[in-house]
Order: C-alpha cells, then structure tokens, then sequence
C-alpha cells in the first residue's frame, strides 16, 4: 500500500506546510511506503512562468477586463511573460546579480500595488538592494495576482483558493454547486499536475491535508477528479479545518468527493485507516473517522488506540518536496512582519496543545488545544540537528499555539550546549516568566522573533479573556525581548463581547504607545469571531452575546454567528485600525491624532501620553531562587595587570571588556568561567557553595564586579 499526501492549493509560497511532512516522518517509522506533494507550490509555479502567462493571458476575454489597472497589465502582458522566468529565479535565490537591475525600475513592469512606493531607502538603505529588489519582485506578483482575481479567476490568492466559499459554509450548497461548474485556467493547471503525480507514484491512498478555509475548495476538486478517474483510489481527507470545521458534518455529499474524513491528530486514525484497507480492522473499530454508510454519514470511533506520544512522532521529513523552488518574498518592509513570507522555515512543535488553555475565545474544548503534552529538550533538538542534515537549512518555526517558557529555556541551554548554529522563533503568552535574562539567554541560542496575543490591549477585557496578563506585564515582557535583540510581533483583536468604543480606541492608543517606545515591531488586527467550541460559544450569556442557533447546518459548524448588544459598532473600525499599524510598523505617525484613521468620529483615548513610559519604568526585581542556573555567555576571561592593578578582562564577540577587581577575585571568577570552549551551567546554591573567598557572597554576588558580569554575559535562569 502506497499513500501519497497532498496540501492541495494554496497556502504559503516560501515554506511547505508542515502536515504532510510530520505524517511522513511517523509513516516512516512504521515502514509505511509514502510520498508527498505541495500542489501549491507546484501550481503557482505553473502559473508564473512564460508559458503559464502565455497561456493564460491567450484565454483572456478582453471584455472582462474592467479596471485601469488591469487593463494596463493586459497591454503589458509580452513585458510580462519575457520577465516572469527570471523573476522567479530570483525569488529563488538563484540569481542575486539581478538585484542591481530590478533597483533600477527599468527591468520590471509596474501597475497599481507600485504606487505605494515613495521612497524605499529609508526601508533598505543604499546597500540593502537585495531585499529591496525582492520586495518590488513582490509587489510585480501582487499585480498579477490582482489581474487573475479579476479577469482569470475570482477563487484565486497566494496563500489561499476559493476562501470566501469555504469559511462559515455551514451549509454545503455553495461548495457543492461551485464544484459542479467547469473547470477554471487553474483548476485545470492544479489538475494536470495533480495527474502526473499519480501517473507516476501509483497511490492506493491519497491524503489531503486541509489545515485552512483557503485549501478546502482545492482539495474537494482533488477528490473529486480522483473519484472519476481512479476509482479504486481512497481519498481521506483531514486537518485543521476539519478539525475545528467538521466535527458534526452530516451532509453525505462530502463524500461523493472523498471517502474518509478524519479528526485531531492524524497518526493514529491513519494507521487504523490502513489496518482497515489492508484487511485487519473493522470499520467501525477505526479512530475519529467520518465515513458515508448507505448515504448516511457515519462517525466510527470505536478504536481503543490511544494517539502517539511526542517523543515517538518521528522527525518531520521533507523527502519530496523540492525545497529550493519555494519563493522568499517581501510583502512588508517591517523586518519582524517578513518572517512568515522570507526564506524557508523547517517546521517544528516544542509542545502538543496549550499549557495554558484558558483563554475565553479560542477552541479550548478541542484536542489541539486541550491535551497538551511537552517533547523533552533533548528530542526537540535532536530533530533540529536530523532536519538540519535533511534539509541544509538552519532556520526553525516552532509552530506551537503557545511555547512554554521553562521548553524554550531547555532547549536553549540544549543548543548553546551542543554548538549548534540556528536561528528560531515562536508564539508566545506575554507573561512574567519571560525576564531580561531568559530573553538574553534565548537569544544567544538563535531566537530572533516571538509573536503572542495581547488580543485586546485593554486590562478589562483581557481579564474576561482570560489571558492572564496585563498591560504593565506584556510591556514589560515586550521590553526584555526587545533589548535582547529579539523582535515581538501581537496578535490583537477587535470586537470582542462587551467591547465599546472607547476601548477599542483605548486599546489603539495603547499599541500606538507600544510601538513608539520601540518594545513592538510588529502586529495584526484580527476581527472576533466566536466558535462553538469555546467558553464564548457554551456559555455566551455569561458574555452578553446572543448566538443564533438557527443557523446550524449539516457541514461545518464552528463559527458563530452572534450579536453583541452591549458593545460598540466594530465594523467602522477595521479599515482605520489596518491602516494605523501598517503605519506605526513602518515607523511613522506616532504623532497623527487617532481620529484621523478613521471616516467616523471616534471618542478621545483616556489614556495618559506616557502610559507605557510609566510601566517601562517600574522597577523589575527578580529574587534568586537556589536552584536558579547561572550560565556564563560573556566570553574567554583572563587576569591582566594595569599599571600594577589586576584586571579582569573579557573577550566577547562584539568588543573587549576591562574590569578592575582583587587578585583573589579574578581568579576565582576564572576558575568558574574563564574556559569559554564549553557552556558553562551551574546553579545558584552549587555557586555560592563553591565560593571561599573573604567576604559574604551575597556581598560579592551584589557587589560591582559581580554587576558588571551580569551587564556582560552572566545570566540568571
């Protein structure tokens, strides 16, 4: 039996999905035949390159086309197809020499999505035309696709297909109708690709990962294309939208288009699914899997297999998956912003589900969420180095839904333990545990980014949240990162039940302040949506919304639609909130009133101008606990005589630092540190135990040399 995983179209063009990937490294430690595929990828490929806009712009109907813009790309469509080729490779990093040329504005055509440039030195520099030759590449695709969506194909986006038919559709009508009707330019592209991966793997399963709204439509036009051609083919279908989507679905024409459907973490139920094909299990005896009996739609849970521990996952593996086609892109000149679009990131989860778990608007009841349970260190990093290997590349996506932070202290002390080389980032909760030493220490193990939810920046709200943190300690948390080098991206949100429009601009002026004493880099504004599967959605009285339960349907049933009598008129404030961060990431209108964002009249902040300055300045003590690790990063030490005086000096990476001390001090302090070959770890106990000098230690532990060490490199986990 061979099975071959598909993320149909379209999710992210610079790194694969993770799904397939993490499946495949689990069937291969079952000996389970496999292969995978990014048809998306694979897809925005075919279609820009010189044969695809070949292609396509000769299909064109001209009387399509409506706007200027549009208009102006057709006449340009010979400039166009001769560039696309080369504008590929770059993003590919094929062919940096282009730089110089693309900067120069004479290369590329431009339409609208170039008007917003002004002036992109102060984004890039003079030197920085790497990137600055990049994000223009971005902004010619960005045209284009505006010209598909418009004129080619209406479904179509980057990093998402027929999205709008696909979110909310409680009722399959709307899919099922639009899956009837003929094939678009890029339904048929998808399709032939889709067919020659068969034609030469031969499958007898194929899987396809859904994990968002914007891969679903793709996915069911897979199936259903296999269904009329290779009818002897299953096709199982799961992922996160299922699983947050799909977890009541009763409506038997899903499965005219699939055959199996399946819940929460895939392993298991997959390899009961082929247990069942294989002959040697009964249908009913598979895990969380929807299945259509005599037109009815089936649950079958009857499996007595509990789900696969982390630590017997198996290493994420990319075999297949042609790793150098992906395409680094800059929509955001913001550094923090690019993350998710620049370079390829392998993939990893320190932790199944949240520690936390509490938070009032997220699908809590939900496996994903709910059963948490932590890889060890060691483990974790063990899979760093084994993808490493793999894949030549050095950059990490902990995709966790929030990192713990004693995880992220292991395994940061686990790769400054085994020199290796890595940079990584995370989500994050902001809370206290993330002090100045923790953030330098992370850093000095490879993070550059974390991003968290600060949802609604207003203390209320983030009380009813349930986030368990405050305005004064996420600024606090945010500053610590910041001044350890790594940047912080907040995940906000507007709408929430009860909110008025005073808080929400409360909460604005809150983020405006943020971002202009430097502790934010970057952000999101997400409107509420409330689910059935989280204490919003089961106890909505407690939170003064209405859901109206009328709108239950047979296919997916998670988002709510509610109404929030108490609250303030969110709809007006989307564009403005949008078109405030997008400024203040890019470093500009701090001083712009905040009426100005916005075509309605809005109240005044309650906020005083210096809100956060205050919370930047109150005093963060920390009490050292015995059991504390302290670690020295600050570099090779030795003892130097200045003019008759001892001198302690210290070789770090940046400079060279000169510390006056007593002979008996400095030697000490080298006896504990001065070998900077290895990672030196102790704890606080075993070092004040170790201490035989003169003076009280808590005398010489306060004392300035001691605070001079901390300044440098001696950290206090």
């Amino acid at each position: 039996m061979h099975l071959l995983l598909i993320t149909p179209p379209f999710t992210q063009i610079n790194t694969p999905y993770p799904a397939t990937a993490y499946i495949t490294g689990y069937l291969k430690t079952l000996g389970h035949s496999s292969s995978q595929i990014d048809l998306g990828i694979s897809s925005i490929l075919a279609l820009f390159s010189s044969d695809g806009l070949a292609k396509m712009f000769s299909q064109v109907a001209v009387d399509n086309i409506v706007s200027d813009n549009c208009s102006r790309i057709y006449s340009l469509r010979k400039s166009y197809i001769e560039t696309i080729d080369s504008v590929i490779a770059y993003l590919q990093n094929n062919d940096p020499t282009l730089s110089h040329f693309i900067c120069e504005r004479q290369f590329l055509p431009e339409a609208s999505k170039f008007d917003q440039i002004d002036d992109t030195d102060w984004a890039f520099g003079t030197m920085g035309i790497r990137d600055k030759a990049r994000h223009l590449c971005t902004l010619y695709l960005e045209d284009l696709g505006d010209f598909i969506t418009e004129v080619v194909d209406p479904h179509f986006g980057f990093s998402r297909y027929a999205e709008r038919i696909s979110i909310s559709a409680n009722s399959f009508d709307g899919l099922y109708n639009e899956l009837l009707q003929p094939d678009s330019y890029i339904s048929n592209l998808m399709i032939k690709l889709l067919d020659e991966k068969i034609q030469q793997e031969k499958p007898t399963v194929v899987c396809l990962s859904i994990p968002f709204p914007g891969n679903l439509f793709a996915g069911l036009k897979c199936g259903q294309w296999i269904k009329q051609n290779h009818p002897n083919i299953k096709v199982v279908m799961g992922g996160g939208y299922p699983n947050t989507e799909l977890r009541s679905v009763s409506d038997p024409r899903l499965f005219e288009f699939i055959d199996f459907l399946t819940l929460d973490d895939g392993e298991t139920p997959l390899r009961n699914l082929i247990e069942y094909l294989s002959g040697n299990r009964a249908l009913e005896m598979l895990k969380r899997t929807f299945a259509s009996v005599d037109n009815t739609v089936v649950y079958h849970n009857g499996s007595l297999e509990g789900d696969v521990p982390q630590e017997k996952l198996g290493t994420p593996c990319y075999e297949g998956l042609d790793l150098k086609k992906y395409l680094s892109v800059i929509q955001l000149a913001n550094p923090m912003h690019r993350l998710w679009n620049d370079g390829r990131w392998n993939k990893l989860t320190m932790a199944h589900g949240c520690y936390w778990g509490k938070c009032t608007f997220c699908d809590i009841s939900l496996d994903y969420i709910k059963n948490y349970e932590a890889s060890s260190a060691q483990t974790i990093v063990d899979r760093m180095e084994q993808l490493i290997s793999e894949t030549g590349e050095r950059g990490f996506h902990f995709v966790d839904e929030a990192a713990p932070p004693a995880l992220m202290k292991a395994v940061a002390i686990e790769i400054l333990s085994r020199n290796l080389v890595c940079t990584w980032w995370t989500n994050i909760r902001f809370e206290k545990s993330f002090h100045y030493d923790l953030c330098r220490l992370l850093a000095a193990s490879g993070c550059v980014a974390v991003s968290g939810g600060l949802e609604v920046a207003s203390d209320r709200l983030l009380k009813l949240i349930a986030k368990g943190v405050t305005i004064e300690q996420v600024t606090q948390v945010n500053d610590n990162f910041t001044r350890a080098g790594i940047m912080v991206h907040a995940y906000l949100m507007y709408g929430f039940p009860t909110q008025t429009d005073q808080e929400t601009i409360d909460s604005l002026e809150v983020v405006r302040q943020l971002f202009e004493a430097g502790v934010m880099q970057s952000g999101f504004w997400h409107r509420f949506a409330a689910t059935a599967h989280s204490p919003i959605g089961y106890a909505p009285d407690k939170f003064k919304v209405t859901i109206d339960s009328g709108k239950e349907g047979l296919f997916a049933n998670n988002d709510l639609v509610h109404t929030d009598a108490t609250g303030g008129q969110h709809d007006l404030f989307s564009a403005g909130l949008k078109k405030s961060i997008y400024n203040y990431m890019h470093g500009v209108c701090f001083d712009l009133p905040l009426q100005e964002w916005f075509e309605h009249r809005v109240p005044e902040t309650t906020h005083p101008a210096d809100l956060i300055e205050k919370h930047l300045a109150v005093p963060r003590r920390r009490m050292v606990k015995p059991s504390d690790k302290i670690i020295w990063l600050g570099g090779p030490m030795s003892l130097k005589s200045d003019e008759g005086e001892p001198v302690l000096e210290i070789q770090n990476k940046k400079e060279t630092h000169y510390l006056s001390c007593r002979i008996e001090e400095g030697e000490w302090l080298i006896a504990q540190w001065g070998d900077a070959t290895s990672l030196s770890l102790t704890s606080y106990e075993a070092l004040k135990n170790n201490y035989d000098l003169d003076e009280e230690f808590s005398l010489f532990w306060f004392g300035s040399v001691m605070e001079q060490l901390k300044e440098i490199g001696l950290l206090v986990v």
